[in-house]
């Protein structure tokens, strides 16, 4: 799946829009980076910049904004209402979709060594990307400002860790981390009552409320052996939360920040304010998300919702998108388009035509046109996908069919398994042609110069490599799909069978039309290891993906009849 990297750098100018304006355009300059959000603020003098990419995108178009607002900003004559040490103030990375933490640690260092060493400015590290626990938080790092900084950088325990220990009058310093991805959230009450709407975000956010001797609001605190008030913990880890009444809408929220996703998803938040309206009298009739969210959120949402209908949650993406914006009432207040608010669809606006987003009619279009591309590697993947789909659509069937409510979560386990291995497979089904696009760009570097014939030659062998790449990666996650035919066949809605048969003569064709792009492509390959180690992985997968293929086919010939 596709990795991409969410860094929202700061920078220290909200006034000038002609130097945001360089600063961004330095930011998009790179490819593969999506520009989501701008926001200036004129008392604070800060822009908040958000952008996303593939992690080494991401970190080329960060210090491309770094090196621009360096060059831009003069730190000794700004001032402003924010905090501040630096032309960009902090820039930390946060993961969207399939980046580690280590893999987002590792940007924060790799660019933060370079910013270091070649616009000579100092550099912090901090949140998770911290060497040292006690430097970790952001405003301690900070404490003491650009004025400070001075005097503090001198001091032993403030070294910086990349770049010079000497302060940079113009630029500052900078903080570079890595942190978890924060949503603020609203949910929306059926009351003008601020007092109520703190009632219950007191009673969902992890700092609670104070204890008091009669249980009480008005109730004299409770001390603990320090002095110190006794807090009754709320109902959700990593949230904080007050009530206030917007008057906009015409009506008191709950606003929440949601501080560690995996923790306390975003359904946890809505159904713990649904919980504690409730037994307060009170109804939350919808909700909102300020900003943009990654994908997860709402496909993880659609499946909680399915679940407490006690029905498949092998749903499309797109499906569970919808399931989860109509549960939690996002567009109650404004049309809520996930196309413009969930990260991975956004970057997928901007991105280069899509052959997965054609209708069919468009597709085999594209394929029977003059242009070698998309060819055979697209369309193996194209049918991997149709065969897994298959496999998935007879599991979802059976969860529904009338009579085997005990076996729901047996067949919905593996709808959800087939949605995944379709999602990977019809992303490959671009990266083919992306592939071969790359080679045919390799072929067309200049070649005058020994040097130039040298570098072109290096890099028709890199793309040929990864050509062969892709492919093979179509093979072994078809492979990965022929389970969820097997148990289909064997367990599935007898009725369905023949759909079974059709996906696995399908997920066939895919697999084996991937190994002759596999093939075909080391035949233009130098690398003999390299050529070797994946034409024995070609060949294991072949022979376990046909002795499948026969044993599955003997089921349903079985039960064809």
């Amino acid at each position: 799946m596709q990795k991409i990297i969410e860094c929202v750098p700061n920078f220290s100018e909200g006034r000038d829009l002609e130097v945001i304006r360089q600063i961004t355009a330095a930011i998009e300059s790179v490819d593969g980076v999506a520009l989501l959000n701008v926001d200036p603020g004129a008392s604070t003098n800060r822009t908040v910049v958000t952008f996303a990419g593939a992690p080494d995108a991401a970190v080329e178009a960060a210090f491309r904004g770094i090196q621009k607002a360096a060059e831009l900003i003069d730190m000794r004559k700004q001032t402003g209402a924010h905090p501040r040490m630096g032309a960009t103030d902090v820039c930390p990375f946060i993961p969207v979709s399939d980046v580690s933490w280590e893999e987002a640690i590792e940007c924060a260092r790799q660019l933060g060594r370079r910013v270091g060493e070649e616009l000579k400015i100092p550099i912090y590290l901090y949140e998770k990307a911290a060497p040292d626990p006690k430097r970790s938080n952001l405003a301690v790092i900070r404490a003491g400002e650009y004025e400070g900084f001075f005097d503090k950088i001198k001091e032993p325990a403030w070294k910086p860790d990349f770049g010079p220990a000497v302060f940079n009058e113009k630029a500052g310093a900078t903080c570079i981390g890595a942190r978890e991805f924060l949503v603020a959230y609203n949910a929306n009450l059926n009351t003008r009552a601020v007092r109520r709407a703190n009632s219950v975000a007191f009673d969902v956010r992890e700092n609670g409320r104070v204890k008091t001797d009669d249980g009480t609001p008005t109730g004299k605190p409770v001390l603990d052996s320090n002095g110190e008030p006794v807090r009754v913990p709320g109902m959700l880890k990593h949230v904080k939360a007050i009530g206030w009444y917007v008057e906009e809408y015409g009506m008191a929220q709950v606003s929440m920040n949601l501080t560690n996703l995996e923790e306390t998803p975003l359904h946890a938040a809505f159904d713990a304010c649904v919980e504690s309206a409730h037994q307060r009298g009170l109804r939350v009739t919808g909700s909102e998300i300020v900003g943009m969210l990654p994908k997860k959120c709402l496909v993880e949402a659609g499946q909680h919702y399915l679940r407490k209908q006690k029905w498949s949650e092998g749903a499309s993406e797109e499906e569970l998108i919808e399931i989860a914006i109509r549960s939690m009432g996002l567009s109650e207040l404004k049309p809520f388009d996930p196309k413009e608010r969930v990260i991975e669809l956004k970057i997928a606006q901007a991105t280069a035509k899509s052959l997965v987003r054609m209708d069919l009619r468009q597709f085999c279009n594209e394929t029977l046109s003059d242009s070698p591309a998309p060819g055979g590697g697209s369309v193996a993947a194209l049918m991997g996908a149709l065969g897994v789909s298959l496999g998935g659509m007879v599991a979802n069937l059976s969860a529904g069919k009338r009579g085997w409510d005990d076996k729901l979560s047996f067949f919905s386990a593996w709808a959800v398994k087939a949605q995944q291995l379709k999602d990977e497979l019809l992303f490959l089904v671009d990266e083919d042609t992306a592939a071969f696009n790359k080679v045919m760009a390799a072929f067309g570097l200049p070649k005058s110069s020994p040097e130039e014939k040298a570098a072109r030659s290096a890099a028709i062998q890199s793309a040929n490599k990864y050509a062969a790449e892709i492919p093979l990666r179509v093979m072994q996650t078809a492979a990965r799909a022929y389970p969820v035919l097997a148990e289909m066949a064997e367990n599935g809605n007898p009725a369905s069978i023949s759909d079974v048969g059709v996906g696995l003569l399908a997920l066939r064709s895919g697999l084996e039309g991937a190994a002759m792009n596999v093939r075909i492509n080391l035949a233009g390959l130098k690398d003999e290891s390299f050529k070797s180690e994946l034409a024995t992985k070609l060949s294991q997968i072949r022979g376990e993906s046909e002795a499948e293929y026969q044993r599955i086919m003997q089921i349903v010939e079985s039960k064809l009849g």
